[in-house]
C-alpha cells in the first residue's frame, strides 16, 4: 500500500517540492490522524517512509496506533524539482513552458530516474515480506506515480496514465498469479479543490 503523506503549506500554495523537507500543517496532520485510523484496520505487518518529514509524519500517525516501528528510506523520496523547488505552478509555466509541458526540471531528476529509485525501493520492501504480509509505505505523490509505472512494468507510451494522488489518500498493489497489479488508486481520498494545469507535484 503506497501512502501520499498530508497537505503541507506548500500543498495549499500550490509549491513545488520536490525533496524540500516542508512539514505538514495544520491540515495535513488531521488527515494523517485520519487516514492512520482507517489503515491501521487493515493489520499492516510493516511500515516504511521517504525520510522527507511530510511523509515520515505522516507514517508516525500509523505507527502510534499499531506500534509498528517506522523503516525510513531516502529511495522514496519525493522527486527532485532542482531550481523549481519553492515556485508555483504559475511561476513555472511562465519561466519554463517547454520543460514545464514535457514535466522535465531542468536541473533535476528525469522521471526514468525516479522510476528506477522508487521501484527498487518497492522490491526491496515486496521482497521482505511474507506470504499474506500487508506493507504501508508512505512517500509522495510524484514518487508513487512513476515508481507504480515502472514497478507494474508500464512503458514510456503509457507514462502518466495514473493519476494523481490527493494528500493522504493511497494506492494498493498485490501480487496476483505472480503478477504485481494495480488494486485500488487514489483510495480514501478526501474533497479537495480541482487543480489546473499549474498544479505541481510534492
Amino acid at each position: 500500500m503506497l501512502w501520499r503523506h498530508g497537505q503541507t503549506i506548500w500543498n495549499a500554495e500550490n509549491r513545488y517540492q520536490g525533496q524540500s523537507d516542508i512539514p505538514l500543517n495544520d491540515a495535513g496532520v488531521a488527515q494523517a490522524e485520519r487516514a492512520a485510523r482507517l489503515l491501521a484496520a487493515l493489520k499492516p505487518d510493516k511500515i516504511f517512509s521517504s525520510d522527507l518529514s511530510r511523509a515520515a509524519s505522516t507514517a508516525g500517525a500509523l505507527a502510534r496506533i499499531t506500534g509498528l516501528p517506522v523503516s525510513l528510506d531516502k529511495d522514496l523520496r519525493e522527486r527532485s524539482g532542482g531550481c523549481w523547488e519553492g515556485l508555483t505552478g504559475e511561476e513555472i509555466w511562465k519561466g519554463w513552458p517547454k520543460e514545464r509541458a514535457a514535466w522535465n526540471p531542468p536541473d533535476g531528476e528525469t522521471a526514468a530516474a525516479v522510476g528506477e529509485r522508487v521501484s527498487g525501493a518497492l522490491a526491496r520492501i515486496a521482497d521482505g515480506l511474507g506470504e499474506g504480509q500487508l506493507a504501508v509505505v508512505a512517500t509522495h505523490g510524484a514518487a508513487i506515480r512513476l515508481g507504480l509505472e515502472r514497478f507494474l512494468g508500464l512503458d514510456e507510451e503509457h507514462s502518466g496514465i495514473l493519476g494523481t494522488l490527493s494528500n493522504c489518500s493511497w494506492s494498493v498493489v498485490g501480487l496476483r498469479h505472480g503478477t504485481w497489479r494495480l488494486l485500488e488508486h487514489n483510495a480514501g481520498n478526501l474533497p479537495e479543490p480541482v487543480l489546473g494545469d499549474d498544479a505541481v507535484p510534492g
